[in-house]
């Protein structure tokens, strides 16, 4: 069915059950995990230190939340699993193991899904990467951040250079052959030179997948109220503009592809759960703060933990079957919702069209016209005769893709689209 078709339906009129349409695409499942030992001073995710009194109840309601879900929506096939946060690799051994077991059993979770769990170096003992293994998790994401202490120590890290280093040979040794190593740029006080050796011997370790992120520098963090008051000088947008290439350069001397703006892989092994954003296809995320994007609406678990509990707990004791179709006016009823939008015909189209172009092989407009059900080619016609021009897009066939001299100022293409 075309998704053009899907949003252009009123709520009272549709001619099939919105949930049917997940039985045929399946979803990708989000899991946020908001517990951290220490938050690090950057961080704006919602996440807390010091309140692992919570990790039980939370469990519980999560497991509850993720049985509901699989009821209302009729239970269908799992593609990805991703655990964020937070560091799910904080929880108690066994509680991942306890949260797949949920999934499984509240929907078809297929057998070649991707399940990715994120993890602070310092946590990925011999017998930790052991036991994840043991509970069903195929991909680590391992979070760096950078292989020179004192810019660790300036982050906040739990860990040092070695650490992550080591942490990376355990998780190996140990039998994951998907594993992805997670840096930051554009640091204050980052030298050209720090970041060439950190991406130097993080390179020889030859990670199937490797995620580079530029600093931002968010408003109510530590950072920014250092940065703000002089303690901490602000970072060097034209610097980390230098180490972004540098970091196209050495990657692809290595053998990555560069296949998203911020993320490099191995030949086909890209992550498959961040290609389903980048895609615009279903996801469901549970949770504290998890944010969903489902047939026509984008809503988002509330934040509190406290309140999640509670809430989760509260729904899923009165979901009874299968919804006939999700609408603004299901989703106030479901406890931990703690706000929801619709996504019209118009914002679905955009969205498609700079999702989809953060994949640098580009997007394939014949394709996605036939999927959206409207011909984006005509629909934006002006908008990408004026990015061609400008240098900012190139096109061969029917695939248009971001010119490289775009990427850093991507988000300028991007806005195009939302006019």
């Amino acid at each position: 069915m075309a998704r053009q078709a899907h949003y252009e339906r009123g709520s009272e009129d549709r001619m099939t059950s919105d949930v049917a349409v997940l039985q045929d695409t399946g979803i990708s499942l989000y899991i946020h995990v908001p517990f951290c030992q220490t938050k690090c001073p950057y961080c704006d995710f919602n996440t807390y230190q010091g309140i692992e009194g919570l990790m039980s109840p939370f469990l519980e309601a999560l497991v509850a939340e993720i049985a509901a879900w699989g009821r209302s929506l009729g239970g269908p096939p799992v593609n990805t699993v991703f655990f964020g946060g937070g560091t799910p690799s904080y929880l108690p051994d066994g509680s991942l193991g306890e949260i797949m077991a949920a999934v499984g059993g509240s929907f078809q979770l297929r057998d070649d899904a991707e399940i990715t769990v994120e993890a602070n170096p310092g946590d990925l003992t011999p017998a930790k990467a052991a036991s994840l293994l043991g509970q069903g998790i195929n991909r680590v994401s391992i979070g760096v951040q950078s292989l020179d202490n004192d810019l660790l120590n300036l982050l906040g890290r739990r860990h040092d250079a070695d650490g992550a280093i080591a942490a990376f040979r355990t998780v190996s040794e140990a039998g994951f052959d998907n594993v992805n190593l997670d840096l930051i740029y554009g640091l204050p006080r980052q030298t050209l030179g720090q970041w060439q050796d950190t991406l130097q011997r993080l390179a020889e370790l030859e990670p199937t997948h490797i995620s580079l992120y530029c600093l931002t520098v968010e408003e109510g963090t530590p950072l920014h109220r250092w940065v703000e008051q002089g303690q901490v000088p602000r970072p060097d947008a034209d610097l980390a503009a230098d180490m972004y290439q540098y970091a196209r350069d050495i990657l692809g001397e290595r053998g990555y592809h560069h296949y998203e703006i911020s993320n490099w892989s191995k030949p086909g092994l890209p992550s498959r759960h961040n290609l389903a954003y980048w895609r615009n296809v279903p996801y469901l995320g549970v949770g504290p703060g998890a944010h969903s994007c489902l047939v026509g609406y984008r809503f988002w678990d509330m934040d509190s933990p406290r309140g999640y509990i509670a809430a989760a707990n509260e729904w899923a004791g009165k979901v009874g079957s299968t919804v006939d179709a999700i609408t603004g006016e299901w989703l106030e009823l479901v406890g931990p919702v703690g706000g929801h939008e619709p996504i019209d015909a118009d914002l679905a189209a955009a969205e498609t069209m700079f999702l989809g172009l953060r994949l640098l092989d580009g997007l394939d407009l014949a394709e996605a016209s036939g999927q959206m059900g409207v011909n984006l080619g005509e629909r934006y016609r002006s908008q990408i005769d004026d990015l061609l021009r400008l240098g900012l897009l190139e096109q061969e066939d029917t695939v248009i893709r971001l010119h490289p001299s775009a990427y850093l100022i991507a988000n300028q293409v991007f806005t195009r689209f939302l006019d």
